[in-house]
């Protein structure tokens, strides 16, 4: 197991109103966040200072800011203010008597305009254990329903997507049918130019979260490019090639109150909508395993987000998976709120108190959560999360990665919110390609 703790740069992004921008391009004002530890990371029971400074044209400032202190997601339960003496003040953030995270809040106003900020900062992450417990009959509800799928034959449509060929690959749009009630997955495959038989390990790349088409397919062609069969799948039967107010009265129509599709059937883990999108992956990996490019050796699974959750799912439940990859995954734990002063993971239900006060919505939440997939994962296993992440927070990223016991490496990039820069995704896949079985 390695751990690579990699800061991206010294200073955050900045909040011009209310909205985050990860890096001030072009920007006149910036905050520069500082925590007296290096790797942002302290036990229990250690404080935790961090140097605040505000710049307006790479010039300090000096004023008040005022801050908030809370658990990673939960309310605040300390305030206060410094003064900003040129530009810079130290704020301790205090301690944990639990492992986990805390998120100092800052607000500076100047000019009759107020700027936000945020840093998190952990506690004995490595302790850091899921409230989410797995079911007496997680397996065997597992078993029987890829024991249905295996009664399923395989059925597709394949049409060559001229306007994503290149010199270098092919691309071809996918429609295929992922169970006996015709649900079906469509997606972009994407195969290197006069590919030989035998010669391509599979990567299976699911979703992020949302009903939306499939977003640029070309920004992964790197993958094709070094030889890899890549499938980029949507999860809903949505063709990509619809326009985008298709997508968007689609969304709407499952976007409501009571927690969108995430929430669609949660009183019966039978009938729950994600059940045959877990199925799903697997059907595409009977699809891709198919292909008579395979090598019959490398199966990759790679995501962001929900694609994290469910390229970990997919190694959890099939054991032709050889390498996972992770950035950030979504549906963690997500029954952590259950219990006072705890964070739990996208969705985050605990919005919606009718899903979390109901023992059923519990019951199937644990048959679909990512920390029990993740006990299951064989693979060699790479994640990468940041702890300024207010989507996946890294409290839910390190309970999966403490659950995990295959062979796994981390990239620890805290100055992250939820996003990955093209240098980790192409990392990822150097990753994959080094970590091939011969």
């Amino acid at each position: 197991m390695k751990v690579r703790n990699i800061l991206m740069a010294l200073f955050l992004w900045i909040v011009l109103a209310t909205h985050a921008e990860n890096y001030p391009y072009r920007c006149d004002y910036l905050w520069l966040t500082v925590p007296d530890h290096a790797d942002w990371l302290y036990q229990t029971g250690e404080q935790a200072k961090v140097e605040v400074s505000f710049y307006q044209y790479g010039i300090p400032r000096d004023g008040e800011v005022k801050y908030e202190i809370g658990n990673d997601m939960l309310e605040g339960d300390k305030q206060g203010s410094v003064k900003l003496k040129n530009g810079r003040a130290v704020i301790n953030m205090g301690t944990r008597k639990t492992p986990g995270f805390r998120d100092l809040r800052l607000a500076y106003a100047l000019d009759g305009k107020k700027y936000q900020h945020h840093v998190k900062v952990g506690y004995s992450v490595d302790k850091i254990q899921p409230y989410t417990q797995e079911p007496k009959k997680f397996e065997a509800f597992w078993q029987k329903n890829l024991r249905d799928l295996e009664q399923v034959p395989m059925s597709y449509t394949k049409e060559l997507a001229k306007e994503y060929c290149t010199d270098k690959m092919d691309c071809y749009l996918i429609k295929l049918q992922i169970d006996k009630m015709r649900h079906s997955m469509y997606g972009y495959l994407f195969i290197p130019k006069n590919a030989k038989a035998g010669s391509c390990p599979v990567v299976l790349t699911p979703p992020g979260a949302g009903i939306k088409t499939i977003k640029e397919p070309l920004r992964n062609k790197f993958y094709a490019e070094n030889g890899f069969i890549r499938f980029e799948i949507e999860i809903h039967g949505l063709d990509p090639r619809l326009p985008q107010s298709a997508f968007e009265d689609a969304t709407r129509a499952f976007n409501d109150a009571n927690g969108g599709y995430l929430a669609n059937g949660l009183e019966n883990k039978d009938i729950y909508y994600m059940k045959h999108v877990y199925c799903g992956l697997v059907r595409c990996i009977d699809f891709l395993t198919s292909l008579p490019e395979w090598d019959g050796k490398n199966v990759a699974v790679q995501g962001g987000s929900q694609g994290g959750a469910l390229a970990i799912i997919a190694a959890g439940l099939d054991k032709r998976v050889t390498q996972c990859v992770a950035n950030h995954p979504a549906l963690s734990d997500m029954a952590g709120y259950v219990e006072k002063g705890r964070t739990g993971g996208y969705p985050h239900f605990n919005k919606q108190p009718q899903i979390l006060g109901n023992k059923d919505c519990l019951n199937t939440l644990s048959y679909f959560d990512v920390v029990n997939f993740a006990r299951y994962v064989k693979a060699d296993t790479y994640l990468t999360w940041g702890y300024n992440d207010n989507t996946c927070p890294p409290t839910t990223s390190y309970a999966v990665w403490n659950t995990l016991k295959c062979k796994k490496e981390s990239l620890l990039t805290p100055i992250n919110e939820h996003w990955t820069s093209e240098d980790t995704n192409k990392n990822q896949m150097e990753w994959i390609k080094a970590h091939l079985v011969k």
